[in-house]
């Protein structure tokens, strides 16, 4: 049974591609160090899949330990590499933090598959690196823009070092830049659960709708958009776990014709802000409280995948719509706040 690293094992979509990961027949050791994540998502993957993954808690900035961990577990055929800070408001705050949480870390991680000859890596990504797409839907050859945050420029960066690593090893890598993850896997045993007040709308929606937030703020809709709310691409959860199983596969089976290969996963659907909102009243019955306020500094008007490379070169497809995404966002929230 081949063995899969996933770092950041115990977050949203970590969790999740570990579901995925032991479902399809892959034996997985998980490193977290808990930061935005808790030991109880250990409990719900081994309840889904009935088999508990290896789990070893440090920190990817710690070389020492990542070391330690490498000496330990020396059957490692591919890593799946999520761990890293990942709020944009956050990272303006504290650039520092983010370059040696996502940028460093990445570093120490490759300089270990090097030296243990680990050939074989998947890089968490995002959309953000296109900025605002002059063209839509937006492609993997649409130009590279400014970061307009740390964040995202901490994804550009580490994009850029994993091709040039690429150009002089026997290493292979795939990056896949993420759209919006939506969702929960459908026994409501894991899903989205922000530490502090969600950075993200959907789990804003939710904790609205269960009274944890009083109410949702959509930020502008005087954007040049239908109802002029801003448009995302949603995508479930479980989809993009999926798209990791796909991607790993065509690692492990040598079928990456070039070294670094980056793909879009998304639905190539746009949803907007009010559309959203309107679908999850639709499939809960749950009125929301929310109010149109001014536009947030930084939001990008519209961005939605053209998906045709993942579904033809990965043969991945996003199988499920918004409403089923909303519906289970919405069991992961009632059985987190005890409202089942």
């Amino acid at each position: 049974m081949k063995k899969i690293l996933v770092t950041g094992g115990l977050g949203y979509i970590g969790s999740h591609t570990v579901v995925a990961l032991q479902q399809n027949g892959y034996s997985v050791v998980i490193i977290d160090n808990l930061s935005n994540s808790t030991i109880e998502t250990l409990e719900g993957i081994t309840q889904i899949t009935k088999t508990p993954p290896e789990f070893e808690r440090l920190d990817v900035r710690n070389k020492n330990e990542l070391s330690s961990f490498f000496e330990k577990y020396q059957n490692i055929e591919g890593v799946i590499h999520f761990a890293a800070s990942k709020a944009v408001g956050e990272s303006v705050e504290n650039p520092l933090l983010y370059y040696e949480n996502n940028v460093a870390s990445l570093v120490y991680l490759l300089q270990e598959c090097k030296l243990r000859g680990i050939a074989n890596f998947i890089f968490s990504s995002s959309c953000t690196v296109y900025g605002e797409p002059d063209t839509l839907p937006i492609n993997e050859e649409a130009p590279i823009k400014k970061a307009i945050s740390p964040y995202g420029n901490t994804k550009q960066i580490c994009e850029e070092i994993i091709s040039d690593f690429c150009d002089v090893s026997a290493f292979n890598a795939i990056s896949l830049r993420y759209f919006n993850p939506v969702g929960a896997h459908d026994s409501a045993l894991i899903g989205e659960l922000p530490v502090g007040v969600p950075q993200n709308l959907v789990p804003f929606i939710t904790q609205t709708a269960a009274g944890v937030r009083d109410q949702l703020s959509v930020f502008g809709d005087d954007y040049p958009t239908p109802d002029g709310s801003c448009i995302r691409d949603y995508i479930h959860v479980v989809d993009l776990a999926n798209a990791h199983v796909k991607a790993i596969e065509r690692l492990i089976r040598a079928e990456n014709s070039k070294k670094f290969r980056i793909f879009n996963v998304g639905t190539g659907k746009g949803s907007s802000v009010l559309e959203i909102v309107a679908a999850f009243e639709e499939v809960t019955g749950v009125k929301l409280n929310y109010k149109i306020v001014d536009r947030r500094q930084g939001d990008i008007i519209a961005v939605y995948a053209d998906t045709t490379k993942a579904n033809q070169e990965l043969g991945w497809k996003a199988e499920y719509d918004i409403k089923v995404a909303l519906r289970s966002a919405w069991e992961w929230e009632k059985k987190v706040r005890g409202l089942n």
